[in-house]
């Protein structure tokens, strides 16, 4: 699994597999009933604790994105259209804080934010 972690970043590990294992499930790349690897397995591959990997899966299967079953290990759920779009418009409430964030730091006036998006929006 493609995951790749930053000891220096603001993100915990285990934030920073969860997020990870989330695009790949809405971008397509890990699909309905797809094993993950196991959480020593992964542990192992990213060089983390096992208790990292623990709690990046526990979020994950309260989020919904995927169930564990004893035993078999942890799969990837059926996509439910509303955690998907919800999911997508945290991603984007993060993205536009920091445009805006940016945006004031810069002297750049609401309106003319706005206008920005509005051109990006129609292409």
């Amino acid at each position: 699994m493609d995951i790749i972690i930053s000891n220096s970043g603001e993100k915990p590990i285990y934030e920073q597999i969860t997020v990870q294992i989330k695009t790949m499930v809405m971008n397509g790349r890990l699909k309905e009933g797809d094993l993950l690897p196991s959480m020593r397995t992964l542990a192992k591959e990213l060089r983390v604790s096992v208790i990292t990997t623990k709690r990046a899966y526990e979020d994950l299967e309260r989020d919904g994105f995927i169930t564990t079953v004893v035993g078999r290990g942890s799969f990837v759920k059926a996509a439910d259209t509303r955690l998907m779009r919800e999911e997508k418009l945290k991603q984007i409430e993060e993205l536009l804080s920091q445009a805006v964030t940016l945006a004031r730091q810069s002297g750049i006036s609401r309106g003319e934010l706005e206008e920005i998006i509005e051109i990006l929006y129609q292409d």
